[in-house]
């Protein structure tokens, strides 16, 4: 029988174990699916304790998709590493990537890329900044979650990653949801479930 993995990534400055919450409460209505929560490749670069996937000192929309390519190699071998630990093969495997703000960025460049075979993608409070041109995605599905009070990414960029998205031909769901801020929600939470949910079982 197919392992059921989700890797969880994390927004900037933030760790894996912000999640833990969010886990718990899924794993009641998920039992058989294992939940990963890693940590950022690399140390958050503007203080504190936290993570991050790549820097945002100094980003703008001018290099932002440059630092996203740049970070690939190492998040791809932070992924190789989870596959190993758990014994999983993408190929054979059913996977899930969901990810907040900078991890659904992330996330995002892996279903755009196609650098991995996937049952669907999550991105919560996120943004798709990969370099065009994109590769075409045959088999995944996304869901993108955005609030509309977000002051950080602004809910009209999850609209644009599922434009950008439906013209690729990846099948999308979206649920922008009036005064969330830069957050996930409950009925986010909800819609999240329901979609590994579905996923999983098709």
């Amino acid at each position: 029988m197919a392992k059921k993995l989700v890797i969880l990534l994390h927004g900037v400055g933030s760790s894996g174990s912000d999640f833990g919450n969010l886990v718990t409460w899924w794993q009641q209505s998920l039992p058989d699916v294992t939940f990963v929560t890693p940590d950022g490749t690399q140390r958050f670069d503007m203080g504190g304790a936290g993570f991050q996937w790549f820097s945002v000192n100094g980003v703008t929309e001018a290099n932002r998709a440059e630092r996203i390519v740049q970070a690939r190699a190492a998040f791809d071998a932070h992924l190789q590493t989870i596959f190993s630990r758990y014994d999983v093969d993408p190929t054979q495997d059913k996977l899930i990537l969901a990810g907040f703000s900078q991890g659904g960025i992330m996330a995002l460049d892996v279903l755009v890329s196609d650098r991995l075979p996937l049952c669907g993608v999550i991105a919560f409070s996120a943004r798709l900044s990969s370099p065009e041109p994109f590769n075409r995605v045959v088999g995944a599905e996304a869901l993108i979650i955005h609030g509309k009070a977000d002051p950080v990414i602004p809910w009209h960029e999850g609209e644009s990653a599922a434009a950008r998205l439906e013209a690729l031909g990846v099948p999308v769901t979206t649920h922008f949801e009036e005064g969330v801020p830069h957050t996930i929600s409950p009925q986010g939470l909800r819609l999240a479930q329901d979609f590994i949910q579905r996923k999983f079982l098709s």
